[in-house]
């Protein structure tokens, strides 16, 4: 009979089943957006048809679908979390969804039309969607009353790893596209997540196993401290989908941006969605000097809440997006600008990840009741489903039937930075007046 531990040690160092943890998350953040990085150029360069003809999809359809995607996963976790919270336990729901998350990158590896699309996103939006929860939650799971004050400083190196992971993603699978074509660049990706599996795999024994909630998960959820956390919690992520509904865009109109524009640096070329490897190496720079320079210098003038940092990261989020809509301005004039300018906006974009994801990923731990963990984490990842979902009904309903654009040009990105600007004010007199819980 297998004995797992149902409770963290006593003790206030790191708790033993951290760095399986954070190992697995660098591998599967691999796998997840090596395949992302180069989604939308395969749908317009290299997708086939039956009969082994392209058969790739105007710029906007592409877009559509990309973000329709994304938008799936992140409407997944709350099936994972039902099954995490209600049923199974999250190690076993991970286990079992990291599986068919396997198998979706085989399915893209081994068929390249779009039937083959469908079933390997649907199986990775599976796998990948409803994983997220358990695992932040886990993350939470494994602390006692004496290392919880280590949790901040875990979940930080936590985001270091998923930014590791889709660095060096995305550097590695558009050049593999670009050199030996979407079978191989597809398949690699399955193969580290298949590596993150075993490593999760390999800590059973050191992690600490919080049993399901069962019935009382349901009573809880539907209680009125239930709904009062889910709807307080709610007024905070209808402004962060927007955000999200901005941010992804580095995976679509970006990349579709960046194609046009000179992206030669320091005497190279850059492939256009290997720009995109800037926001998780910026990450990578930026959780540091936020945590340990930028948040205590900010903390001598003002009380530096969550919902600040929050606000302070939409506001720059603005700054960030009108970068693009300048440099679209450019290239609708038949200018060539550098993919400096981008870099640039990455820089601002990715300071404001800094300072809402991960400040909500933490503050939504935070104000989840006990039994609800994973669930207010796939609560949280529907502001991110609803962004893109937003995003993807934008570009399809801008599509002209012959392929061309009701929003075109700059109006396209100027129209994001309006809303976001809009955005930003109203959370500003929002986060003013919510009360947390400090429970």
């Amino acid at each position: 009979m297998i004995h797992y531990k149902t409770r963290p040690d006593e003790s206030k160092t790191l708790p033993p089943g951290i760095p399986y943890i954070v190992g697995n998350e660098a591998a599967e953040r691999f796998s997840y957006y090596g395949m992302r990085a180069i989604l939308v150029v395969f749908m317009t360069q290299y997708m086939m048809n039956s009969s082994g003809q392209l058969d790739v999809m105007p710029e906007n359809e592409a877009q559509g679908y990309f973000h329709l995607f994304v938008s799936t996963v992140y409407f997944m976790p709350l099936f994972g979390a039902l099954l995490a919270d209600g049923l199974w336990g999250k190690y076993r729901t991970i286990i079992f969804l990291s599986l068919i998350y396997c198998l979706g990158h085989f399915a893209l590896a081994i068929d390249n039309t779009r039937m083959g699309l469908l079933i390997g996103q649907g199986l990775i939006a599976m796998g990948a969607g409803g994983i997220k929860p358990c695992v932040s939650a886990h993350i939470g799971d494994q602390f006692g009353i004496g290392n919880k004050h280590l949790m901040t400083k875990v979940f930080s190196w936590f985001y270091f790893a998923i930014n590791f992971g889709a660095f060096t993603a995305m550097l590695i699978i558009p050049w593999l596209l670009d050199q030996y074509g979407p079978s191989i660049a597809f398949a690699v990706p399955g193969l580290l997540m298949l590596i993150a599996t075993v490593t999760f795999w390999s800590g059973r024994y050191r992690f600490v196993h919080i049993q399901p909630a069962g019935i009382n998960f349901i009573k809880e959820m539907f209680s009125s401290v239930g709904i009062k956390s889910l709807g307080k919690l709610a007024s905070i992520y209808a402004f962060i989908a927007v955000f999200w509904a901005l941010f992804d865009q580095t995976g679509s109109s970006w990349i579709l941006q960046a194609q046009k524009m000179d992206r030669r640096v320091f005497g190279f070329e850059l492939l256009p969605s290997q720009i995109q490897a800037a926001n998780p190496l910026l990450i990578m720079l930026l959780v540091p000097l936020f945590s340990y320079l930028i948040y205590p210098f900010l903390s001598r003038f003002f009380v530096l809440t969550a919902l600040r940092k929050m606000t302070i990261g939409l506001f720059i989020t603005v700054i960030a997006f009108a970068i693009p809509g300048t440099i679209q301005m450019q290239l609708d004039s038949g200018f060539t600008p550098t993919i400096i300018w981008q870099l640039l906006a990455y820089i601002l974009l990715t300071s404001a990840e800094v300072m809402v994801s991960i400040t909500c990923l933490e503050f939504s731990y935070t104000q989840a009741p006990k039994t609800m963990k994973s669930f207010v984490m796939a609560f949280y990842f529907l502001s991110v489903a609803t962004g893109n979902l937003f995003t993807s009904a934008v570009n399809f309903f801008i599509q002209n039937d012959d392929g061309t654009s009701k929003l075109a040009g700059a109006d396209y990105f100027w129209f994001f930075t309006g809303l976001m600007f809009t955005t930003a004010v109203l959370f500003l007199f929002v986060s003013k007046r919510y009360q947390e819980d400090t429970r």
